[in-house]
């Protein structure tokens, strides 16, 4: 047969000492790390929205030659 599972919870302690220990385990970017991806994202963002741009300018075009 199976085992009991039991449904105590563990103390508050042991909970924030497992989290502090997991927090511990984390590698944090460094802060040129940090930097170069965050320009990258606006720089992709930047240009990804001026090619939308370009795209909407040139089916409204379309669309006023053709109408």
């Amino acid at each position: 047969m199976s085992e009991a599972i039991s449904n105590e919870k563990a103390p508050k302690k042991s909970w924030f000492k497992g989290l502090k220990s997991e927090f511990k385990k984390i590698i944090w970017p460094t802060k040129a790390s940090v930097a170069r991806q965050t320009t990258a994202v606006v720089l992709i963002t930047v240009v990804l929205g001026a090619v939308i741009v370009v795209i909407d300018r040139l089916v409204q075009m379309g669309f006023g030659r053709l109408f």
